[in-house]
């Protein structure tokens, strides 16, 4: 597959996450919430984590912003259910350093979805934009762990 059309792909990839996000709404029962935003562009989110046994059992978000924030919550809220803390932290870990252009070992593959975001690296000022719902996802499992 061509470069562009790679790219188109990954496009694609995003605005059907925006378009059709997963796991966007609310929790119900004892979660924990964790409100965060990016007061350069505005983008709100709220995620939502069911965490039991130290591993995420759900999670959902809801927020107002850019294609890339949302698509971004949507990825996110996907690849870490059903994994421990350690590991969606560790995710978290990989997709920071694919945000800033590094090189990852790790199979692309295996981000699913997630690798749809690794051009953002090529524009610094969205990369707050697709790391928002992750950094809200580590402040959140601090939190709970720090209870």
């Amino acid at each position: 597959m061509s470069f562009n059309n790679l790219d188109q792909l990954y496009r694609q990839v995003i605005m059907d996450h925006y378009k059709n996000p997963r796991n966007k709404g609310a929790l119900e029962g004892d979660h924990l919430t964790v409100n965060m935003n990016n007061p350069t562009c505005g983008d709100r989110i709220e995620l939502q984590l069911q965490v039991e046994d130290d591993k995420v059992v759900d999670a959902k978000f809801d927020g107002e912003g850019c294609s890339i924030s949302l698509s971004s919550a949507s990825m996110m809220t996907q690849a870490i259910k059903g994994k421990s803390v350690e590991e969606a932290v560790k995710m978290s870990g990989i997709f920071s350093d694919l945000m800033q252009g590094k090189e990852v070992d790790v199979d692309m593959d295996d981000l699913g979805d997630i690798q749809a975001l690794q051009g953002v690296a090529k524009f610094p000022a969205r990369i707050k934009c697709a790391t928002l719902p992750w950094k809200a996802m580590e402040q959140g499992v601090e939190e709970e762990e720090a209870e």
